[in-house]
């Protein structure tokens, strides 16, 4: 599995249905579990994003899939970083001549 991490904020539509939230979230983890993946942390943040989410999905596909499908509900706007855990980290470094 590919770790990902979502930097999330909500949109105009998303804010004014702030309280919403909670179920649209809970509707979101089901959704990629049942694409193959799972949220492994979710944050609400204070900053330039109002959520970080820590997730995985199998590949690229799915995890761009999801994305696409919660840009169409239109509640919230994502960035996504692709994540290397520490020892893939090292071995790239290490392939580095």
């Amino acid at each position: 599995m590919t770790t990902y991490i979502l930097l999330t904020n909500w949109t105009d539509q998303g804010a004014r249905n702030v309280k919403d939230s909670p179920t649209r979230l809970d509707t979101a983890k089901k959704l990629l579990r049942d694409m193959g993946g799972d949220f492994k942390a979710f944050f609400m943040t204070m900053g330039k994003y109002d959520m970080v989410i820590v997730c995985e999905a199998p590949d690229d596909a799915v995890l761009a899939r999801f994305c696409l499908q919660l840009a169409m509900l239109g509640n919230v706007r994502t960035q996504t970083l692709k994540a290397f855990p520490e020892a893939a980290y090292r071995e790239i470094i290490r392939s580095v001549s």
